[in-house]
């Protein structure tokens, strides 16, 4: 072999491995990128799914002792405070849709403009509480007790309830819900 041969050669053979090593710095640039991505596309959807607010789900209070409760502004849609006792306890401006207060002691409780549609009250103690405002649309309240309790502008419509206890409340019932725009002596049936 000729010194011009062995010149040819060694230069030839840099220059081969010179391409596979840039081939391969290629190469591992590329999968450095995907990693890249794939890290970053993984902290972006574990950052969301951690900074998103959770579904609610609805609470179980059954049996429970809550006297003086505040769950006033609460989003308590299909919990359930079967037989609590919830005496004093403010759910004013509360979104209480298909809650069940069956047989619930619900003494002196404010209900001021909470969403009581389709709730379950029946044979719950109401005695002394308010609900100002509160729109009861459909809900099931047919042993449900309302002695002494402020009814001003609470929609009754379509609720279940004794003859005796309607009459009752359409002797305290005056003014109109602000959110239905219903009277609520119209929404009891009153005569007169």
């Amino acid at each position: 072999m000729s010194s011009r041969q062995i010149d040819q050669a060694v230069s030839q053979r840099p220059t081969s491995w010179l391409a596979e090593f840039l081939a391969v710095v290629q190469r591992q640039r590329w999968q450095r990128r995907a990693i890249a991505s794939i890290i970053v596309g993984s902290a972006c959807i574990i950052g969301m799914w951690v900074l998103s607010p959770l579904p609610a789900f609805a609470d179980d209070y059954n049996r429970d002792f809550l006297v003086g409760g505040d769950f006033s502004g609460k989003v308590l849609t299909d919990s359930s405070f079967t037989k609590a006792n919830l005496r004093g306890s403010n759910f004013s401006h509360s979104d209480l849709h298909g809650v069940s207060f069956f047989g619930a002691n619900l003494e002196g409780a404010n209900f001021e403009g909470a969403d009581l549609r389709s709730a379950t009250l029946d044979a719950a103690r109401f005695t002394a509480a308010n609900l100002t405002n509160a729109n009861l649309e459909g809900a099931f309240a047919f042993n449900a007790r309302f002695g002494g309790a402020i009814v001003d502008g609470a929609d009754f419509t379509d609720v279940d309830m004794r003859q005796d206890v309607l009459t009752l409340l359409c002797k305290l019932a005056k003014g109109k819900n602000p959110v239905t725009g219903r009277e609520t002596r119209k929404t009891l049936n009153c005569k007169s």
